[in-house]
C-alpha cells in the first residue's frame, strides 16, 4: 500500500520556477523601454526564487539587492515586492527569531531606500511611471505602506507556521513524557501488589526459621517450606506481571496507529509521503512497537527544527528485516551527529533488537534516519 501527500520536492520546485517566470514576464509586460535592463533586472530577481526552498537566505539576497536596483532605475515595483514576499517565507520558516527579524527588518529597510534613492537622486528613476501609475516616486507613502504590508504579512504568515509545528512537537514531547510516567506508576503499583505481600511474608518466615533452627528444628523446617512455596509463587507473579507489560495488545504501540500519527504531522502543514507495505503480520509485535517510536520521534525531528516542508517515510520488509526511511528536505537549523537525546533514544531502540540506526545529512539535500530491525518472522497459528 502506498500512501503519498500532495506534491513532491521536485513539483515544489517547479511551481517555485513557474511563479519566478510568471513574475519576470509580468515585468517585461509592465515596464516599457530599455529591454535589456529590465529583462537582466526580472531574472535577477525572479529566477532565484526557483531553488528558494533549498538556500533560502542566499535567495532573499539575492532578489533583495537586485529588487532594490530595480525599484530605483523604475521597473515595475509590484513584481519585485511580490518576488520578496515570496522569497521571505523559506527564511522566516527557516531561521532562528533574531535572524529572522533582522531578515524582515534589513528587507524593509533596503525597499525604503531603493524608494527614496528613486525620488531623490537625478536622473532617477531611468523608466519613469505610466501616467496615473502609482509608483516609489509618484506616490511613495502609499506604495511603501503597500509594500510593508505584503512583506510582513508573508513573513507572519512563515513564523506562525514554524510557531504552530514547534507547538505540536513541544506537545508531542509532553504527551510521551506523561506515557512514561504513567507507565512507571504503573509498573510500580503492579510489582508493589504482586510482589510486596509475598516478599513480606518470605522476610518474616526467615527470620522464624532462623530462631527456630536449633532449639524447633521441626518448625523451623516448616518455616522454611513457608519460604520456598512462597517465593516460587512470587516467582510466578511476577513472570504474570512481565507478560502482561509484554503484550502488545495492551500497551505497545504497532503500526495500526502510524496513519494517525502521520496526519497529525500533516495537520503542522508539512507534507509526509508515505510508502509501506499493507501486510506486516510477519514483522513480530515487539520490533513493530520499535519501529512505530523510532518513526514518531524521527517525525517529531522535523517538526521540532521547523525548517523542512516536506518528508518521505519509507518502510520495507525484506527477509527477516525490517527497514525504516524517513528523510526531510530541510536544509538549515539542523546539527548533524548523534548528540541529541532523541537520536540517542532511537538508536538504543534499534539496538534491542540488534539492529542498526544511522542519522544525518542526506547525500542529495535534507536530513535522514534510517533504521534496519531484524526479527524472526512471525509464523501463524495454522501453520
Amino acid at each position: 500500500m502506498v500512501i503519498s501527500g500532495r506534491l513532491g520536492l521536485r513539483q515544489l520546485t517547479a511551481f517555485d520556477a513557474l511563479v519566478g517566470v510568471g513574475l519576470a514576464l509580468f515585468t517585461a509586460v509592465r515596464t516599457p523601454g530599455a529591454a535589456v535592463l529590465v529583462c537582466g533586472l526580472a531574472a535577477l530577481f525572479c529566477l532565484p526564487l526557483t531553488v528558494r526552498r533549498h538556500w533560502p537566505v542566499p535567495v532573499l539576497t539575492v532578489v533583495t539587492l537586485a529588487g532594490t536596483v530595480a525599484i530605483a532605475v523604475g521597473i515595475a515595483g509590484d513584481a519585485v515586492v511580490l518576488a520578496i514576499a515570496y522569497a521571505i517565507y523559506p527564511v522566516a520558516l527557516s531561521v532562528v527569531p533574531r535572524q529572522s527579524w533582522l531578515a524582515l527588518v534589513g528587507v524593509l529597510g533596503a525597499v525604503a531606500a531603493a524608494g527614496l534613492l528613486g525620488i531623490t537622486v537625478p536622473g532617477l528613476p531611468v523608466i519613469p511611471a505610466r501616467a496615473g501609475e502609482e509608483s516609489f516616486t509618484t506616490t511613495p507613502v502609499p506604495v511603501l505602506l503597500y509594500a510593508a504590508t505584503i512583506i510582513a504579512g508573508s513573513w507572519a504568515l512563515a513564523r506562525a507556521v514554524r510557531a504552530r509545528r514547534q507547538q505540536v512537537a513541544q506537545l508531542a514531547e509532553l504527551r510521551a513524557d506523561q506515557a512514561v510516567a504513567e507507565e512507571r506508576l504503573r509498573i510500580a503499583r503492579d510489582i508493589h501488589d504482586v510482589v510486596g505481600h509475598n516478599l513480606s511474608l518470605i522476610a518474616m518466615k526467615a527470620a522464624v526459621a532462623n530462631h527456630l533452627a536449633d532449639s524447633h528444628p521441626d518448625q523451623g523446617r516448616a518455616a522454611l517450606r513457608t519460604i520456598e512455596r512462597v517465593s516460587r509463587s512470587a516467582l510466578d507473579d511476577v513472570r504474570v506481571v512481565l507478560g502482561a507489560l509484554r503484550d502488545p495488545a495492551d500497551t505497545v504501540p504497532s503500526f495500526t496507529e502510524l496513519d494517525r500519527l502521520v496526519e497529525d504531522i500533516r495537520t503542522t502543514g508539512i507534507t509526509v509521503d508515505v510508502e509501506r507495505p499493507a501486510d506486516l503480520s510477519p514483522v513480530p509485535a515487539a520490533v513493530q512497537a520499535s519501529a512505530y517510536r523510532i518513526v514518531q520521534e524521527a517525525l517529531t525531528n522535523v517538526l521540532r527544527h521547523a525548517g523542512p516542508t516536506r518528508c518521505q517515510l519509507t518502510v520495507t520488509v525484506e527477509p527477516e528485516v525490517l527497514i525504516i526511511a524517513v528523510v526531510d528536505d530541510g536544509t538549515v537549523g539542523r546539527s548533524d551527529g548523534p548528540a541529541g537525546h532523541g537520536v540517542r533514544g532511537m538508536r538504543e531502540r534499534a539496538a534491542m533488537h540488534g539492529g542498526t540506526l544511522k542519522a544525518g545529512f542526506a547525500p542529495g539535500g535534507g536530513y535522514a534516519v534510517r533504521a534496519q530491525l531484524p526479527f524472526s518472522p512471525v509464523v501463524p497459528d495454522d501453520e
